[in-house]
């Protein structure tokens, strides 16, 4: 048994390494002093960060697709806590269906999904494209991961806490607001965050669906045919990566203390 957990052990940190090892040469280069990405290094340097901050483009990039993902995060969260309360309810017929076809979006390819809505909005609704068209995109994406951290933390307390709720003479909605939303409330914001993270990542939807506006994650593809700006998009990229999982840790963060603090409550 002792071997066999070692082992264990041993293939676990290989597949992280495997992983996140690529991951982790871009802060190593982006402090690179030269262009070239290749050992060794040829000095050490902070400049590139440093040039971040006087890009126009860059920071007209990044609000674009900050103002999506902060809109796109509110939206999924909000449509998840209804979803997740529908699904979660005893009484309701065929739960399991809704579930899955509201999972399909992680299963279906972005590529796939992207050319779909491209030519639902250009050719059947004639919208014209714009962060209106990637915002609705990034919806259909993030709900899935909304619904899972909700659905999850929702099963997570009695119910018989609204039950109780209702017998004292309170409303649905009532008790929906008092009650449920109060314990769910480490799930929004784990929602939240998570969706947040997708939305800023995502770029294969943006790609496709966003016009002549230009987003964050197309900006930095942009600028890959260019070897000149590599270094930009190496400490560009480190900073997201930053982000990106200081996001999600915290989010899961959040999730498992609301779980703990039901479960030592005795909730």
């Amino acid at each position: 048994m002792r071997m066999g957990s070692k082992a264990l052990l041993g293939f676990a940190i290989l597949y992280v390494g495997f992983l996140y090892a690529p991951a982790l040469l871009l802060p190593i280069f982006s402090f690179n002093n030269g262009t070239m990405v290749a050992f060794p290094l040829s000095g050490f340097t902070f400049r590139w960060y440093q040039g971040l901050f006087g890009n126009v483009q860059l920071i007209a990039a990044f609000k674009n697709s900050l103002i999506v993902a902060v809109a796109v995060a509110t939206i999924s969260t909000i449509i998840g806590i209804l979803g997740a309360k529908a699904v979660t309810h005893r009484q309701l017929r065929g739960g399991k269906l809704a579930t899955g076809l509201i999972m399909l979006p992680l299963i279906v390819p972005s590529i796939v999904i992207g050319i779909s809505l491209l030519m639902l909005a250009r050719y059947v609704l004639d919208i014209k494209m714009s962060l209106w068209t990637v915002g609705a995109g990034h919806v259909l994406l993030c709900m899935p991961f909304s619904m899972l951290v909700m659905v999850s933390r929702l099963e997570g307390f009695d119910k018989t806490l609204e039950e109780a709720s209702l017998d004292l003479g309170q409303t649905r909605w009532g008790t929906f607001r008092r009650v449920t939303l109060p314990l769910a409330l480490p799930g929004i914001v784990a929602s939240f965050l998570l969706c947040l993270t997708v939305s800023l990542d995502e770029f294969v939807l943006a790609f496709f669906l966003a016009g002549n506006e230009t987003t964050l994650p197309i900006y930095i593809f942009s600028q890959l045919r260019f070897p000149s700006r590599l270094p930009d998009v190496l400490a560009l990229g480190s900073c997201i990566l930053l982000g990106s999982c200081l996001l999600v840790l915290f989010a899961e963060w959040l999730r498992r203390r609301g779980v703990q603090n039901v479960s030592s409550s005795g909730v």
